[in-house]
């Protein structure tokens, strides 16, 4: 039933405060918007699919939800007592959060302008709780810490100063929610609060923000490199540092665990389950867990072209460093998807050669292995450099991926579904794989293959209903109307069974507006979703054994799955990949009860404390906080027992202006000036150095 919010009194820390929602003055303080001690009635809050009442706890009263799983988005809305709130003061709203359910639970909230939908015209996030458990949540307002004195148009940039999907003038509401139960949740909520503070910048004066190093100018923070001399000095604290933590005694030369049982060696990586855990085992026999990053490479290039004026201090034309100069094509999204191609500079690259000299390549390459083995690392990631990985002295997974046919009817983020139906499907992936001959199939230190990446598999019907909705030409579309025509016989009788008034078989080819995931027609739908999955599957593995028998084939690295497809999955792949950008994985488990390895490909957390605009997927409040959750999450992943390893994304931090599909993340282990973010590094030691010892302790299960 839906219902309305009575006005409520509203208390804030330092006193009401008459006419302050209109003020533009920025505050350090907290400002309590619903602390529910006075109210409200909560017979006048609008509710989806909850219950709601209020309750005590220690520090007084809090608004309980009993939510049930009869809709999608069981939740409440606090609307504006005013018709409207101005946040434009503030950074983040935040909420505490106490789950008093017998469930884990996932609890987001939702700060909305007039038309969200929860893509548009929003901002939200969520966290995840544990029976028992009590969190802060806590949504920013702005995607930065500063914000322009007027409207500047900045392009090619996920996160910039001023810029935001929520007007923060104009918020109508607050919704808090759980997203898609399966099951009945309890959680209270209490003080509801904007705070944090905002740095305006004066827009006239702005440009260009971007310094010779490739950091923002109108900030300065612990680390930032203001001269050649400092780059050079952080370079002499870095080898000190390297040579006071060499790395973790008890490891062999893959960085296997030499302290603990000793299992066959076959010369080769592979899985096996000891005393109720999964493990990776090392060539030599000896148990490994995968503690890796992605992107060790030297892709720091960002977009220069159509805002030359951002960046101060490019070298002119004769200079040493403008080899650094560049073209890009890459954009998938954002400005320079339709306008490609651009031209670009690579700071990272230009901060090497200034940092190491002439022969700054062959150091950074040796560098890299250096410092994974002094932070507790073993294993490089995907989308690494050969250049790098091939010298054979740290492990590595190889990313694979190829142009094949495209079933027409589908969706994806990266783009549309394979037609792996399609004969040019099996041939471009085993021509790809056929590239790893001689390099990395059949090395020893090559752990094994992620294939593809996030691929749009959508629901248990998803892809045959695209195929459905694709040309009469499609191979899939034909492969699916033969199943059916074999099953059915008569096009009468799949009508009948669809509820469908299809006059022909071929009418079936040419119709392209499939049945809804729902109608009569979910159970073929399903079936034919299932042979897609498992044609997939079997080919990749099959191109896989094939070039590299000895190698892992560790799955396409799920970003969206469904249970049919997971557990298709888990019957062909060695691990099954996810990139899992949750503030915990340790309780992921594959479906059904599935009890197959797992591995996690990417996850990480940023902050905005460091001079540059997005936190990526995962925010921090700051670095030590960011390093904290490095911490949690890689330590949950060390106690479940079907979890292998866990590879951070990335080694570098983004371009502070962006990639080539804008994303600009705050998600290194370095910065652009290859300095290393301290307080992260020493979560990565402190996990990396004892993890083998704590993943074998930790209670099977827990």
């Amino acid at each position: 039933m839906t219902r309305t919010i009575q006005t409520v009194k509203w208390t804030f820390l330092l006193g009401t405060l008459p006419g302050f929602w209109g003020a533009m003055a920025a505050s350090a303080a907290e400002r309590v918007l619903f602390d529910f001690e006075n109210g409200p009635d909560v017979s006048r809050i609008e509710a989806r699919d909850v219950k709601v009442d209020l309750v005590s706890e220690a520090a007084g009263q809090a608004l309980r939800l009993r939510t049930g799983h009869a809709t999608d988005w069981p939740g409440i809305t606090l609307k504006a007592p005013d018709g409207k709130w101005d946040f434009s003061a503030f950074r983040y709203l935040a909420l505490d959060v106490r789950n008093v359910g017998p469930h884990r639970v996932w609890v987001g909230c939702r700060v909305d302008n007039p038309g969200a939908d929860g893509r548009n015209h929003c901002v939200q996030t969520g966290i995840d709780l544990d029976p028992g458990a009590a969190k802060t949540l806590t949504v920013h307002l702005s995607s930065t810490p500063f914000r322009l004195s007027k409207p500047l148009k900045l392009i090619g940039m996920r996160g910039s100063p001023g810029h935001g999907a929520l007007d923060p003038t104009n918020v109508i509401g607050l919704v808090v929610f759980v997203a898609k139960p399966t099951e009945d949740h309890a959680f209270t909520i209490d003080n509801v609060r904007v705070g944090g503070t905002l740095k305006t910048l004066d827009a006239d004066t702005f440009l260009p923000f971007i310094d010779a190093f490739g950091q923002f100018v109108h900030a300065d923070w612990p680390g930032k490199v203001h001269n050649i001399e400092e780059l050079r000095a952080a370079r002499r604290r870095e080898t000190d540092d390297l040579r006071s933590h060499p790395g973790p005694a008890d490891r062999d030369r893959y960085g296997g665990w030499k302290g603990g049982p000793r299992l066959d060696a076959t010369g080769f990586f592979r899985v096996e389950k000891a005393k109720g855990k999964w493990w990776l085992v090392d060539p030599d026999g000896l148990l490994f867990w995968s503690h890796g990053v992605d992107c060790v490479n030297l892709n720091g290039g960002t977009p220069i072209s159509d805002r030359e004026d951002y960046f101060a201090g490019l070298p002119p034309k004769d200079s040493p460093l403008a080899t650094f100069f560049g073209t890009g094509t890459w954009a998938p999204h954002g400005y320079y998807k339709d306008h490609s191609p651009y031209r670009t500079y690579d700071f990272l690259r230009a901060n090497l050669f200034r940092k190491y000299g002439k022969v700054w390549l062959e150091t950074y390459s040796d560098l890299c292995h250096r410092r994974l083995r002094s932070w507790g690392m073993n294993t490089i990631g995907n989308w690494s450099d050969g250049r790098i990985y091939t010298q054979r002295r740290t492990p590595y997974v190889v990313a694979i991926h190829y142009n094949a046919p495209r079933i027409a009817g589908s969706e994806g983020y990266w783009g549309k579904f394979y037609d792996v139906f399609d004969p040019q499907f099996r041939e471009a992936l085993r021509k790809r794989m056929i590239r790893e001959k001689g390099k990395s199939a059949g090395d020893p230190w090559c752990i094994g293959y992620f294939v593809d990446n996030e691929l749009g598999w959508g629901d248990a019907t998803a892809l045959a209903r695209a195929a459905l909705a694709s040309p009469a030409t499609q191979p899939a579309k034909r492969v699916f109307a033969a199943d059916l025509r074999e099953k059915y016989e008569k096009i009468e009788a799949l009508n009948a069974a669809w509820g469908a008034a299809y006059a022909s078989w071929q009418a079936l080819l040419a119709d392209r507006t499939p049945p809804d995931a729902d109608s009569k027609a979910r159970d073929d739908l399903r079936r034919f979703n299932r042979r897609i999955a498992e044609t997939y599957f079997r080919t990749v593995k099959d191109a896989v054994r094939e070039v590299a028998p000895h190698q892992l084939y560790l799955g396409c690295r799920f970003a969206w799955v469904n249970d049919l497809v997971a557990d298709v999955a888990a019957k062909y792949c060695d691990v099954v990949g996810y990139n899992k950008y949750t503030y915990s994985v340790a309780g992921l488990a594959l479906p059904h009860g599935i009890d197959r390895p797992i591995i996690i490909g990417e996850f990480h957390f940023g902050a905005l404390d460091r001079g540059m605009f997005h936190t990526g997927l995962r925010p921090a409040r700051d670095q030590e906080h960011r390093a904290q959750l490095y911490e949690r999450y890689v330590r949950g992943a060390l106690r479940n027992p079907q979890i292998v390893g866990t590879h951070w994304f990335q080694f570098h931090s983004q371009a502070t202006t962006g990639r080539g599909d804008g994303e600009n993340y705050q998600i290194g282990l370095l910065d652009i000036c290859d300095t290393p973010y301290r307080e992260t590094i020493d979560a990565v030691r402190k996990v990396g150095y004892t993890m083998y010892e704590y993943r074998a302790m930790a209670p099977t299960g827990k």
